[in-house]
């Protein structure tokens, strides 16, 4: 395993690590969660990515409990919350947005769930227009003092709302902004690549990367169809339905399909090579995994061994392929 440090923070995470989302307390169960979060363990991966909206706080739930029955060292993992929608079906005002009640409320619930006394990442999981930045970034800066988030950041936040937020921290001697969770792939490139591109001197601003294989669209699973088994196959998941396949005048599908063909050509599986991709970007901190197979998450994990084997033609190859 690899580990870079998050942005200019002192903390290393492992170039790759492991997430609940759409899998845990659905896919995933305890017993199942158990299984992957030792394996990813054994691998070294050190980070563990969760939120407060991921089956309602099941998903940490799950996670909480399986980090139980293994007793991992606490100084050996980090683990994240993200807050912003709610951990109920239908949140009312107070138990969703950005205000400083539910930045508060949210992450005491959170560390209940996931059974820590701390939170080593949080992030706020998207910008609240409701709610003055000044506000959020005051009630984060009160968690970090009282020991029970170590380090804060921004998920999908625009990268002037983002530099608001460092503004008001330096202005008010308040702890900033760490890190953005932001969507990363090669068919969603724009952000971390253009417009977060200022942040990363200006601010010191580091990424965990989420979606390296566009919900499985990069493994050339959905080339034909959608199988009934598949993530996107479920019932109640027409709303990632339409994230992964997008607009039609997107041709996500068909520059999917370019480059899962060029890796056969190159004689590898398409994912681990999407991952290694992703990877590459020196400005990524840790690129986020998803599995509710260890088969799945042991071949993914291949994306290091991959990064060195290909020189730059190759890899602009597979960007272009993907265009």
């Amino acid at each position: 395993m690899q580990y870079r440090r998050l942005g200019n923070s002192g903390l290393k995470l492992s170039a790759l690590s492991f997430g609940a989302w759409v899998t845990f307390g659905q896919q995933v169960g305890r017993d199942e969660a158990r299984e992957l979060l030792a394996l990813a363990w054994e691998q070294g991966i050190n980070f563990f990515d969760n939120a407060e909206v991921y089956g309602h706080g099941l998903a940490e739930r799950v996670m909480g409990d399986a980090l139980r029955d293994l007793r991992l060292p606490r100084d050996g993992y980090c683990v994240s919350s993200k807050v912003y929608f709610g951990a109920v079906e239908d949140p009312r005002p107070t138990q969703c947005g950005l205000s400083r009640k539910h930045v508060i409320e949210a992450c005491h619930a959170a560390l209940q769930r996931l059974r820590v006394d701390y939170l080593d990442l949080y992030y706020c999981h998207r910008p609240d227009p409701d709610t003055p930045v000044e506000e959020t970034v005051f009630a984060m800066d009160s968690l970090v003092r009282q020991g029970k988030v170590l380090y804060w950041g921004t998920s999908e936040w625009p990268a002037a709302r983002i530099r608001e937020a460092a503004k008001i921290a330096r202005e008010h001697h308040l702890h900033g902004p760490t890190m953005e969770q932001p969507q990363y792939n090669l068919l969603h490139r724009q952000r971390v690549e253009l417009e977060y591109a200022p942040l990363y001197p200006e601010l010191g601003l580091g990424t965990t990367t989420w979606s390296p294989l566009a919900s499985g669209l990069l493994t050339g699973k959905y080339d034909a169809s959608v199988p009934a088994d598949s993530r996107l196959g479920q019932a109640g998941h027409g709303w990632l339905r339409e994230m992964v396949f997008g607009d039609p005048d997107s041709r996500r599908r068909e520059r999917a399909q370019r480059f899962t063909h060029v890796a056969r050509e190159l004689g590898e599986k398409p994912a681990p090579l999407a991952i290694a991709w992703c990877l590459r970007n020196p400005h990524v901190s840790s690129v986020i995994l998803g599995a509710s197979r260890p088969e799945q998450l042991r071949e993914n994990l291949g994306a290091l061994d991959l990064m060195a084997r290909y020189d730059e033609p190759v890899w602009a190859r597979l960007t272009a392929a993907a265009d």
